[in-house]
């Protein structure tokens, strides 16, 4: 707790209280809504810029921790972040349903289906991002690339998806709350990639951050 508290009160850059605000995009018409969580990926690279720019892994490794605590601490702040953005993201989710939503042409309907798609996004972000970063923390900004690079991959996959897989197109494009079953199982599906895909995430990152030479 101390050591996400420290994350908060150092690290914290401002895009990380602007961007999760960027779920509100899914009142825009015709807007790609996994975009959203993109833009919380960016307040992430910020964070870690910040980090490099205060030499903030120094001085944490000069507390009493070890680098997988150092390691776990910025993911699991980082997670919360990306939990907030989920949160708003069903919050304007409600709002669009209750003032009238159209079809989206750019992907999933605003619906429950749009957070298990939210939920693989960051997991595919968290596995990719944190893995390249903790390698070489002097780079932020090559593992932001990388993350990017697959986010937006799976993004054009799911828009592709939604004109022609049928389970993507028939079912979790659907107005809500038409099969709303199976939109449920995709959103626990997508809830549990991101706990195991965060998970995997920092054991890979506290390898990683182990076998880095920090004096470079």
């Amino acid at each position: 707790m101390k050591l996400l508290m420290k994350e908060w009160k150092l690290c914290m850059h401002p895009t990380g209280y602007l961007m999760p605000l960027m779920a509100g995009l899914v009142l825009v018409p015709g807007y790609p809504y996994g975009v959203c969580c993109f833009y919380v990926g960016l307040s992430i690279f910020f964070i870690c810029l910040t980090a490099r720019e205060d030499h903030d892994a120094g001085y944490t490794l000069m507390l009493p921790v070890s680098r997988q605590d150092a390691v776990r601490a910025r993911i699991l702040f980082c997670a919360g972040l990306e939990t907030a953005d989920l949160l708003l993201m069903g919050v304007f989710i409600l709002i669009k349903n209750v003032i009238g939503s159209l079809p989206n042409p750019a992907g999933l309907d605003a619906g429950v289906a749009l957070i298990g798609e939210g939920m693989i996004l960051f997991a595919i972000f968290n596995l990719v991002f944190f893995p390249v970063y903790y390698q070489e923390i002097s780079k932020p900004g090559k593992a932001f690339a990388f993350a990017a690079t697959a986010m937006f991959l799976w993004i054009v996959l799911e828009i592709v998806g939604t004109y022609t897989v049928p389970f993507f197109r028939d079912i979790l494009d659907q107005p809500d709350p038409m099969y709303m079953s199976d939109k449920l199982l995709f959103t626990l599906g997508g809830l549990a990639l991101f706990l195991a895909g965060t998970a995997r995430s920092i054991q890979l990152s506290a390898k990683k951050f182990e076998a880095a030479d920090l004096s470079l």
